[in-house]
């Protein structure tokens, strides 16, 4: 069936979020306006009605809801430099198109998808991409591509990339170089790329016939500080790896800060491999090796299909873009002798 436009919902209202709290209107008012006279309690009852219901206040109120509106949502957890370069890419194909973009950072809190859509869809924004979203299990009022969701192609049209062959290929890109004690600092548990990204090293470790030594996986979060850890406890081993592939580029180069700490030299006595490609990857030094997601196109992707969405000249389906590994500086042969710590 296809990912039809629905009609814009009505606008939240003080009396709505004032019954769903069972309090007034007035303390309603008082608690968006920050006023005193309301308990804790009481201001944290009506604050959770807020994000439930997606009370817009006077965001609404001041021009910006319209009935046919022109302005599409870009919502993101946070940003960072993934999200920044997919905006990048959907920000060209929005402005080339006669849209405008609101981008919107949700927080890191279950269910903020809900939370923004309801806020936004249909009052402010005509349609939304969502980047790496947790959880939609409800319609959304306005056509959505999610971008690089947590559960993976879903019935939400989906843009990602193909992190199994991309770091299938980055594993066996270290084992030709001779490297057979090959470590993987691994994103986020809940995220289905992380699990394909982990896959394909583990396929890769396989094919080759090499002992798959569970020891050497570690799950960072996407963390660079959680990877420095990871790569300390790894490093500390009675047999180190001689190279470390990490689930993204951020995580790639907090491993390559703590290794120069321990005195250690890239790719000496280690390389490693990112992913991703954000800018920082080539301006680091070494500059970092890493499997390219097209960032930009896979944002401009996304847009063109939410953008046909919104004109209803298409229903949303699955594209998946292709990944390459970008050769750099900081993958080497394994070091010759046992790893010394500064």
């Amino acid at each position: 069936m296809p990912f039809m436009a629905k009609p814009l919902p009505p606008r939240v209202k003080l009396a709505d979020v004032a019954e769903r709290a069972g309090v007034s209107v007035a303390t309603v008012s008082k608690v968006v306006n920050d006023r005193y006279g309301v308990s804790e309690d009481t201001a944290a009852r009506v604050k959770e009605a807020i994000d439930e219901l997606g009370y817009a206040g006077n965001l609404g109120a001041s021009g910006l809801r319209m009935q046919a509106t022109n302005v599409l949502g870009v919502l993101v957890s946070s940003f960072e430099p993934f999200s920044a370069e997919l905006l990048k890419g959907a920000a060209r194909v929005a402005e080339g198109e006669g849209f405008e973009i609101i981008a919107h950072s949700g927080g890191a809190s279950f269910g903020w998808e809900r939370r923004s859509l309801a806020r936004l869809g249909g009052t402010i924004i005509a349609g939304a991409l969502i980047v790496t979203a947790t959880v939609l299990d409800a319609d959304p009022a306005v056509p959505v591509v999610a971008v690089d969701p947590h559960y993976g192609p879903n019935r939400l049209p989906t843009v990602d990339s193909d992190g199994f062959t991309g770091m299938v290929g980055a594993t066996r890109y270290l084992i030709d170089r001779g490297h057979t004690r090959i470590a993987f600092l691994g994103g986020r548990a809940e995220l289905d790329s992380s699990h394909l990204r982990e896959a394909g090293y583990r396929e890769a470790i396989q094919e080759a016939g090499l002992e798959l030594d569970t020891t050497l996986i570690r799950e960072t979060r996407y963390d660079p500080a959680l990877a420095r850890e990871a790569t300390r406890e790894l490093l500390m081993l009675e047999e180190p790896p001689t190279a470390l592939l990490c689930g993204n580029d951020q995580t790639a180069i907090a491993a390559a800060d703590l290794a120069r700490e321990l005195g250690l030299e890239v790719p000496a006595d280690l390389s490693i491999i990112g992913f991703d490609d954000i800018p920082d990857a080539a301006l680091y030094e070494p500059a970092l090796t890493t499997v390219r997601q097209p960032l930009q196109a896979m944002g401009a992707e996304a847009m063109s299909m939410l953008i046909a969405m919104v004109r209803d000249d298409a229903e949303g389906r699955h594209v998946r873009m292709p990944t390459e590994l970008v050769e750099r500086d900081s993958v080497g042969p394994p070091r010759p002798g046992p790893l010394r710590l500064g």
